[in-house]
């Protein structure tokens, strides 16, 4: 089912597929829900899986920022009430962990367990991201393509564009073909910028799985234990020879984290 869903001020575009208990994935700067397309149809065999747009990106609407991540939460939680949906897992990547963190502290009665991949609870006590990283993320200028080109060697792990070229034309695909127009990506990158649960997060009681790639250069995997560390019941995994787009880099390791977890 694919549908757009008036969520405040704001119609949000989402997908459901498969059947069983609901799945909610949520995705970081600059993605649409077609970053999940890989694990998607896995995941659709043991979950009703929900995927969509953030505010700001693909096919939802994109009003001028800023944004906050609590805002984006209420998105979130805005679409699950729409849905019906009254307690699903959740799983926030990135800049979607910064969410799904709000979302379970906001509103905790929708969050049956929590992952939060390759993400931290911000602020200025978490590992930084890697300067090589950041320039990515913050210099936009210049040729399209060698932007996105830049994007996907620091966001893979080492090695993996030579290895993969198919999926790095995949990428340049989608990329180029679905932008995010310059200031609504500006605004979800400060609302990543900006977000610090470290004295909030002690309150996610929920089941909580930190998951991260070997190799990630935007969040370093030292992150994950300091995460850990903050919430009641969470568990750490590191998946190895990946780096931070891990569900597109391996997502049969993803999907197999997520069923061991939720399962």
């Amino acid at each position: 089912m694919v549908g757009k869903l008036t969520v405040g001020d704001i119609e949000m575009a989402y997908e459901v597929v498969g059947s069983g208990p609901p799945l909610v994935l949520i995705t970081g700067v600059g993605y649409g829900r077609w970053f999940w397309h890989k694990v998607v149809p896995a995941l659709a065999e043991r979950f009703q899986v929900v995927t969509f747009d953030n505010r700001g990106a693909g096919e939802s609407s994109k009003p001028p920022g800023p944004y906050t991540t609590a805002m984006m939460a209420a998105d979130t939680a805005g679409l699950l009430d729409g849905l019906g949906i009254r307690r699903a897992f959740v799983l926030g990547h990135s800049l979607g962990g910064f969410i799904a963190q709000e979302l379970a502290l906001s509103r905790p009665d929708l969050v049956e367990k929590l992952i939060l991949a390759s993400t931290t609870y911000g602020g200025p006590n978490v590992i930084p991201i890697t300067p090589e990283a950041l320039e990515v993320l913050t210099r936009r200028e210049g040729d399209p393509i060698e932007l996105v080109r830049r994007g996907i060697q620091v966001a893979c792990a080492p090695g993996f564009a030579e290895r993969h070229p198919e999926v790095v034309q995949e990428l340049l695909a989608y990329r180029l073909t679905n932008p995010v127009p310059p200031e609504q990506y500006q605004a979800q990158v400060m609302a990543g910028a900006a977000h610090n649960a470290e004295a909030r997060i002690g309150q996610i009681a929920c089941p909580v799985l930190v998951l991260f790639g070997e190799h990630d250069k935007v969040v370093p995997p030292g992150n994950a234990e300091l995460l850990a560390r903050k919430l009641p019941d969470a568990r750490v995994k590191i998946l190895p020879g990946v780096g931070h787009v891990f569900p597109i880099e391996d997502p049969a390791a993803t999907v197999e984290a997520i069923v061991e977890f939720l399962m």
